[in-house]
């Protein structure tokens, strides 16, 4: 079951073992029929991670009762908290016992951010949102009774989590305003936390957020502020993934030979990463295939088709089914830059489709972006087929 989920995923043994802290050796031992005895604490990581019912790798567990489907949000919130609770119930058998209760509550809460985040691969944010800001709300209880500076400071990275989280929920619906506030409100968590490398993580997820919605200056000068926290400590995997940030705020203020430059860097940062797990915040290896969908996103922005389709390949190996879709509108931009009109709209309808079914205004709004790209006196049926399917959306 473990290797049906995993190849279906199309994630390597050596990505799952990096993040189970495994090699890929011992995966791949975990996923053929042999004598030896399983691990229940591992089977449990590996179904959490990859979103498994615990019974189906023959552990004690139950799946949330499923949503009633007659509109009630009371029934859908209910059905997202057994979902959240039926992913980290395994990883928490897991968990190191803490030596004190703060410490306990930071690792349950930190469990419940990461379960609602591998729901954002299958769940429509507008779904999710209620429920983390509700789960930003209990942090913020928490955090408040708390005493001491260690306890505060472990709190506050909980919270900067959760706050980030949010931000990229209220992105993909197209809020925009509050994304930026929540982005904002996690750098400044990570700061109480006293945290370097959280801030700059966090500060760097802020520049690529103003980086796609067009503000390249800005998240230039973000990219540099996180490098500047980190000072001479720089992990191979932040420095390779701001310089993929830096090549799309390039991109987007259409400085090609430094995006080029950027990219470059951010490849070979890729391709020397060690073989351990990455540091948290970090939750998975940045990889070569990331890079290749930055140099998508920024070849769509500078119009240059030839970096769109030399790497749409290896790039669509990335992500979920909403993050696939953006990918894929990028693809489209690529297209139209070669005059391929009826394959860049047969792309975009492809992607709109899916933001319709997760209701994701991002997704949405980027399709008409891409079909601003095209200016035509009188449009082909394709185009006009396209125009329609997109009139009257309103997310």
């Amino acid at each position: 079951m473990i290797e049906l989920v995993r190849v279906e995923r199309r994630m390597t043994q050596t990505a799952l073992g990096q993040a189970l802290g495994m090699s890929q050796s011992a995966v791949s031992r975990l996923e053929k029929k042999g004598t030896s005895a399983y691990s229940t604490d591992t089977l449990a990581a590996a179904a959490a991670h990859l979103e498994i019912p615990p019974a189906l790798v023959g552990l004690a567990g139950s799946r949330p009762s499923g949503p009633q489907n007659d509109g009630d949000d009371v029934n859908r919130r209910r059905f997202i908290g057994g979902a959240v609770a039926t992913a980290a119930t395994p990883a928490l058998a897991v968990l190191p016992d803490s030596t004190d209760a703060t410490g306990g509550q930071a690792a349950a809460l930190r469990l419940s951010t990461t379960a609602y985040r591998r729901l954002d691969g299958t769940t429509p944010s507008r779904d999710l949102s209620e429920a983390v800001r509700g789960h930003m709300r209990l942090i913020q209880t928490i955090t408040q009774t708390a005493t001491g500076d260690t306890d505060r400071g472990r709190l506050a990275a909980v919270g900067s989590e959760a706050a980030s989280f949010a931000g990229w929920l209220a992105w993909d619906t197209g809020d925009n305003g509050s994304a930026r506030s929540w982005y904002g409100a996690a750098v400044k968590a990570a700061r109480s936390a006293g945290d370097p490398l959280l801030t700059a993580y966090q500060t760097g997820s802020l520049a690529q957020f103003e980086a796609h919605v067009g503000n390249g200056v800005e998240a230039l000068n973000l990219t540099r502020r996180a490098r500047r926290v980190l000072g001479s400590f720089c992990p191979a995997v932040a420095d390779a993934w701001l310089s993929s940030v830096e090549a799309l705020a390039h991109a987007v203020a259409g400085d090609r030979r430094s995006a080029d430059t950027a990219l470059a860097t951010a490849r070979t940062g890729a391709e020397n990463l060690p073989e351990e797990a990455p540091p948290w915040p970090w939750v998975f290896t940045f990889t070569p295939a990331k890079v290749a969908a930055a140099r998508v996103a920024c070849g769509a922005r500078l119009g240059l088709a030839e970096w769109v389709l030399s790497e749409d390949t290896e790039a669509l190996a990335t992500g979920h089914d909403k993050q696939r879709a953006l990918l894929v509108l990028d693809i489209a931009a690529g297209h139209l830059a070669t005059g391929r009109v009826d394959a860049a709209l047969a792309l975009a309808s492809r992607a709109v489709e899916i933001g319709l079914r997760y209701r994701s205004g991002r997704i949405v709004e980027r399709a008409r972006a891409v079909r601003r790209t095209l200016t035509t006196s009188s449009p082909p049926r394709v185009v006009r087929e396209f125009d329609d399917r997109l009139h009257g959306v309103y997310l």
